[in-house]
């Protein structure tokens, strides 16, 4: 059996398969899947060295759907045949682009029946990152205001979706004509009785002009959340690597300007790791009383503290999912055999996602 694990060279990391084994008795708690898909997401090397769980063969692919062959004697909540899904610990040794996998039932949750392997697959990881951000860092409320950086994003678009769902005005960027038409008919229309976006600012056409935008649109009072994909650290700012990415780059909000866009009370929710407050930044915070959190979903796999919430969010991802809440943008599902390259572009493209269908 054959999986895929990423080899660090240098600073670089490469994409291999290797075989692998699984043993012939499965642990007390554990569940033999059948792997049906995978969702592919960038591997922060870094984040796992700091963790101590860097190793040479890192296993590659944690978003799993599939369907339970066999379960340990302690196994209490599955059983064969059972579709299930769920995302593999930081520590497994098993790559989800193997064909069969072992994990903890903990680890998992049932798939709805109407929902397909691949969609969940797709929005497991970014549902719980918008989950993690709205609820645990922002604990929105409805009738509150939010701005979510790249709407059009997989994980743009979960946040706008659940946030709406909770009756919160949201408000989004684009990055791209393309973007803005897609997120432009999410916004109010004839017929649409709850549109999801109140307004879309193309930031592609001027970054400047973001600012203006939201004090323009809460009447000078700013938004009460905001919801980043990384920020601009400095005003001159610009990659000189290729103008794919200095347009990308451009795109980004400064610090700054968050700050100030920021409500009386407001939350800022960031995804920029090496983000600093320069102490006028700080003041201005604490005039405002406001507070800044960074999200790291990862940590819910980190650490057993929060196990059962973990799991909570997952299940109620899937019954949104299955109830049409949250409905994510269908990702073309790519076949094993092209895993490996596929995987070295999701790793220097972080906001594109990618399924493998086994």
């Amino acid at each position: 059996m054959k999986g895929l694990f990423g080899q660090i060279t240098g600073s670089e990391l490469k994409f291999v398969t290797q075989e692998t084994t699984l043993p012939e008795v499965l642990d007390s708690h554990d569940v033999r899947i059948h792997v049906k898909a995978c969702g592919l997401s960038p591997v922060d090397i870094k984040f796992l060295g700091e963790i101590g769980l860097q190793r040479d063969a890192i296993p590659v692919g944690r978003e799993v759907a599939g369907i339970v062959q066999r379960v340990g004697p302690k196994v209490t909540f599955f059983q064969p045949d059972d579709e299930v899904v769920g995302i593999l610990p930081l520590d497994s040794v098993c790559s989800g682009l193997s064909d069969v996998i072992d994990i903890n039932e903990q680890y998992l949750v049932s798939k709805p029946e109407k929902l397909s392997c691949t969609s969940v697959a797709a929005a497991l990881e970014d549902g719980l990152r918008a989950y993690s951000a709205l609820h645990t860092h922002a604990h929105m409320a409805a009738g509150q205001t939010l701005l979510v950086v790249d709407g059009a994003s997989s994980f743009g678009l979960m946040c706008i979706q659940l946030a709406s769902y909770h009756g919160v005005k949201v408000l989004t960027t684009s990055h791209s004509e393309e973007q803005h038409v897609f997120l432009e008919q999410l916004r109010p229309r004839v017929g649409v009785q709850e549109p999801l976006v109140v307004r879309v600012i193309p930031v592609y056409k001027n970054p400047s002009e973001l600012l203006p935008a939201i004090m323009e649109e809460t009447g000078g009072l700013g938004v009460d959340i905001v919801v980043d994909q990384g920020v601009s650290l400095q005003e001159q700012e610009r990659p000189e690597k290729d103008q794919a990415e200095e347009t990308e780059a451009t795109f980004l909000p400064h610090k700054h300007d968050i700050i100030s866009m920021l409500a009386v009370g407001g939350h800022w929710v960031t995804s920029q790791q090496d983000m600093q407050l320069d102490p006028p930044d700080s003041r201005l915070m604490f005039l405002k009383s406001a507070s800044v959190s960074f999200l790291n979903p990862q940590v819910w796999l980190a650490s057993s503290s929060q196990q059962g919430r973990y799991l909570h969010i997952l299940r109620d991802i899937m019954e949104k999912m299955s109830s049409g809440i949250l409905r994510p943008q269908p990702e073309e599902a790519v076949p094993v055999q092209e895993a490996a390259a596929t995987m070295e572009d999701v790793q220097h493209q972080h906001k594109k996602k990618v399924v493998v269908e086994m």
